[in-house]
């Protein structure tokens, strides 16, 4: 078994995908239409489906936003340097949430920054 992908609903299909390229550097893998059931998914990520996981926006063409509710946590991307890529990330127009510094009680470089609809995302700094 491996994971295939995490999906996230998202207000606004266009713009979240515009900030998961552009902010954060991933490719748009594949973008489908089901308009039998009024939604839209649209995979990005770093790599082929067949290789890595992949993020899944799915775009309800009647809502315009949700509740993220208390039991979503976020999701981790690893980079090579967190204080780096809260400077590009914030010179691309994202939201940097939390600077980058070592996790409270280790020593794990993290970050937090936000996509469009208010879902977190960790920056873990791996070598």
């Amino acid at each position: 078994m491996r994971m295939l992908h995490t999906m996230i609903r998202v207000g606004d299909l266009n713009r979240s995908i515009q900030f998961y390229i552009e902010v954060l550097g991933m490719n748009l893998i594949r973008k489908v239409d089901y308009p039998g059931g009024r939604f839209t998914n649209a995979f990005v990520g770093y790599g082929a489906e067949s290789e890595t996981s992949v993020l899944e926006l799915t775009h309800n063409w009647d809502t315009k936003s949700y509740d993220l509710g208390n039991g979503y946590g976020h999701v981790a991307l690893g980079v090579p340097n967190a204080y780096e890529a809260c400077e590009k990330v914030r010179a691309r127009g994202g939201q940097v949430t939390r600077e980058a510094g070592p996790m409270k009680h280790g020593t794990t470089v993290i970050a937090f920054i936000e996509d469009p609809d208010g879902y977190k995302i960790e920056l873990i700094e791996r070598e």
